[in-house]
Parts: C-alpha cells; sequence; structure tokens
C-alpha cells in the first residue's frame, strides 16, 4: 500500500501513457502509395478508390466549366447575328439618303 502510494506521487502529473498527436503517414506507411514500385497509382484499394473519386470530381469541375463557356459562346454568337441584322437594316434604310422624294 505504501509502495503503490509513493509511486503514484513520484511520477510527474504531466507524464501521459498515450500521444493525443495525429500521426501523420510518411513513405512507406500503409496507404501511402510510395512503398510500391509503382509510385501512388499501385496503392492499396483505398488510394486507389480515392485517386478515382479525385479524378471523377476534377472531370466533374471540368465539364461545368466546359458547358458554362459554350452557354457564354451560344449568347455571344446571338448578339453578333443581332447586330449584323442591326447593320443590314441600317444600311438597308440609309440607301436612299441624298436623294429628292
Amino acid at each position: 500500500m505504501l509502495r503503490t502510494a509513493i509511486s503514484k506521487n513520484a511520477r510527474p502529473a504531466s507524464a501521459r501513457l498515450f500521444s493525443t498527436s495525429a500521426r501523420a503517414m510518411s513513405a512507406g506507411d500503409t496507404g501511402s502509395g510510395f512503398s510500391r514500385p509503382g509510385g501512388s497509382r499501385s496503392g492499396d484499394a483505398f488510394t486507389k478508390r480515392e485517386t478515382a473519386a479525385e479524378e471523377m470530381y476534377i472531370k466533374q469541375e471540368e465539364k461545368a466549366k466546359l458547358l458554362a463557356i459554350k452557354a457564354k459562346l451560344h449568347q455571344q454568337q446571338q448578339h453578333v447575328n443581332e447586330l449584323i441584322k442591326h447593320i443590314e437594316d441600317v444600311t438597308k434604310e440609309g440607301s436612299g439618303q441624298g436623294e429628292s422624294q
């Protein structure tokens, strides 16, 4: 009993048995992809799934951007066609200027 009381008091309160800090992946750890000769492409199933999800997200974002560009281009083409029509209308009306009516 005395021995346990002494050992509890002798141990500093700041000493912890378990680490509470986050563990970072380093080269060669499971899932890092660098432990294999092919690099990140030849990683475990989780790494492959994560890579596929990232590629799918990137493709979706690029597709959305391209659709937005296509819509903007269509609007600009309509505006140019309206301007051409307006110019043709003005030149047809203005062709009789200077003549007596």
